[in-house]
């Protein structure tokens, strides 16, 4: 995956922005603590740990995001890394993921290299998309790109509480709270959102096709949809999330 850090933090902030009650409800960091943030991003969540108090390592997968996270927070440590094959010299008290682990398709991979890197009784909160998220963009899509001669291909892994808690415990954690729920999420462009929302997070859909087929594609799936995810004038897309707390034991 390459990352366009400036199209993220401009049109898609609302990723970090509801990250907020994730660390104020469910991590409660405390001064003093160390905390991993996984799939960091831009860094504003890293920066809002830190801000606790605590010692915040903030750990992605993509350079460009690392670059602007560190150019923005030069007091906070951001480091490159795959959340499937990490490894640092510390453990943590608490790992926090944000909207990460649904990108992570190796997913007994990350969760072993998460337990791995938290001590003992060491707690993991994280949010990620769930069954269902953003499926009426993915049918939409499908159906678009099928109708032009192209296969839609699935990308992201978005699991079922059940199915990640019972990752998560043969793994050695102990589900502690679990949260699945609806949450539509504004998009910043009213006339564009879909398109844009396409653009940043699922161009790996398009690789390979020739640019007039991808930006048709494009239009049609904004078309389609605008009028079943418009509400008050403006556009929403149907996020669906999955919070998880988890101790390692």
């Amino acid at each position: 995956m390459e990352w366009n850090a400036d199209l993220y933090k401009t049109k898609h902030a609302f990723v970090f922005e509801y990250g907020n009650s994730l660390i104020g409800d469910w991590l409660q960091p405390q001064a003093g603590e160390d905390i991993l943030d996984l799939g960091c991003g831009t860094g504003e969540l890293t920066a809002q740990l830190a801000a606790t108090g605590a010692r915040v390592t903030g750990l992605d997968a993509s350079p460009a995001m690392v670059a602007t996270a560190r150019e923005s927070f030069p007091e906070v440590t951001f480091k490159v890394g795959d959340a499937t094959t990490f490894s640092l010299p510390q453990q943590f008290d608490a790992i926090f993921s944000n909207a990460t682990l649904h990108w992570v398709r190796e997913k007994e991979k990350a969760i072993s290299r998460m337990y791995a890197q938290l001590k003992k009784g060491g707690r993991l909160i994280i949010e990620m998309g769930g069954k269902g998220n953003v499926d009426s963009i993915l049918r939409t899509l499908d159906r678009v790109m099928a109708a032009k001669g192209y296969q839609y291909e699935p990308f992201w892994y978005f699991p079922s509480p059940g199915e990640y808690a019972t990752l998560l415990e043969k793994a050695g954690f102990r589900v502690e709270r679990v949260h699945f729920f609806d949450r539509p999420t504004k998009l910043a462009d009213a006339q564009n959102g879909i398109i844009d929302w396409l653009e940043m997070f699922g161009h790996h859909f398009f690789a390979g096709l020739p640019e007039n087929d991808k930006q048709a594609i494009l239009q049609e799936v904004q078309q389609e949809l605008a009028p079943q995810a418009t509400r008050n004038g403006q556009l929403y897309a149907d996020y669906v999330r999955l919070r998880v707390a988890a101790i390692k034991i």
